[in-house]
């Protein structure tokens, strides 16, 4: 239960009522992640006067703010039409309507379509306040101009409990020149996937390969500086993902069927 709603009108005032080790205090983006919370009793930070609801061009960039809502980055022009079509995959549109581009990376689980393609696409966040950890050698500086670090998707997804308490995601940053495939298997096109693929492959060769539908979060199953492999790669990082939906064996060969589709797009 929500026991306290706080407003901050600052980036500094926000992180000083998240650093409080009690009570415990969460950031409240669109508030569609609010059910998860483990908690009987929390406070929450309202980010909404923050100004971080703004979709800006730098280059071969995109960066976005934390609140910008899924709805508002499916109808910016700047992006994919592969991107946009895992955000409509994401969530139907009430509730992309209300939901930020950061509370649904904090709260996705390997099912999440929109989690994937930005994974594939090497996500960069600017994280404010906690202890970031320091950049993979292969990730893109990230652009925003604010103080904070910049930590991959990757790095993120693996280390949310170590990473989030305290801190908040101000931007998050992809890269324009990128060519993006996304294929999904579900069991009606509006349920999210029993396996799904997103590759991206940039102007020097590099090609990256992401898996979905199963486990915590969604898996880096490639980065290489060729999509030579890619579909192997897919069948090996899914050998092993069974579950009550769907069979390791199936997900594993639906995964490089996925992923040779992702290529001849």
């Amino acid at each position: 239960m929500i026991t306290a709603y706080h407003r901050p009108e600052s980036l500094e005032e926000a992180l000083r009522l998240l650093a409080r080790p009690v009570p415990e205090t969460i950031p409240l983006g669109g508030g569609t992640s609010l059910a998860r919370v483990k908690s009987d009793d929390f406070e929450v930070v309202d980010l909404q006067a923050l100004g971080l609801g703004q979709i800006t061009v730098r280059g071969n960039f995109l960066e976005m703010g934390a609140m910008v809502r899924l709805q508002t980055l499916v109808e910016s022009e700047a992006i994919s039409d592969a991107l946009r079509r895992a955000i409509r995959h994401e969530a139907p549109l009430n509730l992309r309507n209300m939901a930020t581009v950061a509370g649904t990376l904090v709260a996705a689980d390997g099912r999440s379509p929109f989690a994937a393609v930005m994974l594939a696409l090497d996500a960069q966040l600017t994280l404010v306040g906690g202890q970031p950890p320091a950049l993979s050698d292969v990730a893109e500086p990230a652009l925003n101009s604010a103080e904070g670090s910049a930590v991959s998707l990757g790095e993120l997804l693996l280390l949310r409990e170590d990473l989030l308490p305290g801190a908040l995601i101000t931007h998050i940053t992809i890269p324009l020149n990128v060519s993006l495939a996304y294929e999904y298997i579900a069991r009606t096109p509006a349920d999210l996937p029993i396996v799904c693929a997103a590759v991206a492959g940039w102007p020097s060769g590099r090609t990256r390969v992401v898996l979905g539908g199963y486990g915590a979060s969604p898996l880096l199953a490639m980065d290489g500086p060729t999509p030579d492999g890619a579909q192997i790669a897919a069948r090996d990082a899914y050998s092993e993902a069974g579950d009550e939906i769907a069979s390791a064996g199936y997900r594993s060969e639906m995964a490089a069927v996925l992923v040779r589709r992702c290529l001849e797009r």
